[in-house]
């Protein structure tokens, strides 16, 4: 079924029903936007939807980032709903299995690689077969990467090296993606309040080995950036975006 929508204002918004994504889709929606909410479950989808006040244009389509099979679905639905798709928010993720990395299993590293990478690889693929594909032509990506990246925490050894992946993903990609115009950035976060980083408020280990209580943002925030990095012209790109709670560790992690 064909949904009214403004032309050039099709998102596909992953790991849509909670945290960082949920902030995203809701900002994206209250912009006008119409959101492909994607998430392994589809009741918080639908709660995100229900929330936006959007009616048809937040659409749940539960996923699995993981399968590219899943990924694959993810489009066709969104394409088939709204004929196109302008705007991917990469976001999907998980953190790290709990514990030394020395007592990880070998299923425990690929549960997160498989989820951190390979699906934010299989997003991307998708995403520029589809958007390489309309007419018009193009359109826009969003990785969520983090500041793990370059200055990662203790006992993060999964979660570092995937989101360490991913900025090479973001690099390549828009390198790739400029004879289609599609353009490809990334935002990386610091201590947004999500259910992911709400432990940071208890205290949490730092590079001297020392606990400490660190300062969150409202993730409504993260949202912000999210839709401003999305409402630009695609003649302009923000490749690298630094968000992050301002009397947080510094990036330095010191």
């Amino acid at each position: 079924m064909s949904v009214e929508n403004n032309k050039g204002r099709i998102a596909i918004v992953t790991g849509a029903g909670s945290g960082i994504g949920r902030a995203a889709a809701l900002a994206l929606l209250a912009d006008g936007w119409s959101v492909t909410l994607a998430g392994r479950r589809l009741e918080p989808l639908e709660q995100v939807a229900e929330e936006s006040g959007a009616g048809a244009r937040a659409f749940a389509v539960p996923t699995d980032v993981a399968n590219a099979e899943s990924v694959q679905a993810l489009f066709a639905a969104a394409v088939e709903r709204f004929g196109r798709v302008d705007l991917l928010f990469n976001n999907a993720g998980v953190g790290n299995p709990p514990g030394p990395f020395e007592d990880w299993t070998p299923e425990q590293w690929r549960g997160v690689v498989d989820i951190n990478l390979s699906g934010m690889f299989f997003c991307i693929q998708q995403a520029f077969r589809t958007m390489k594909a309309q007419t018009p032509r193009g359109g826009r990506i969003i990785n969520n990467g983090s500041i793990s990246a370059t200055a990662p925490r203790p006992n993060s050894a999964a979660y570092t090296a995937t989101k360490h992946a991913v900025e090479g993903l973001t690099k390549t990609a828009s390198l790739d993606g400029r004879k289609y115009d599609i353009a490809v950035g990334q935002i990386d976060v610091g201590n947004a309040m999500t259910e992911l980083a709400a432990r940071m408020a208890k205290g949490v280990p730092q590079a001297n080995g020392e606990l400490a209580i660190e300062p969150l943002m409202d993730v409504k925030i993260v949202g912000q950036s999210v839709l401003y990095m999305a409402n630009l012209p695609l003649e302009a790109n923000v490749l690298f975006h630094t968000v992050m709670a301002t009397k947080m560790p510094f990036v330095g992690r010191g």
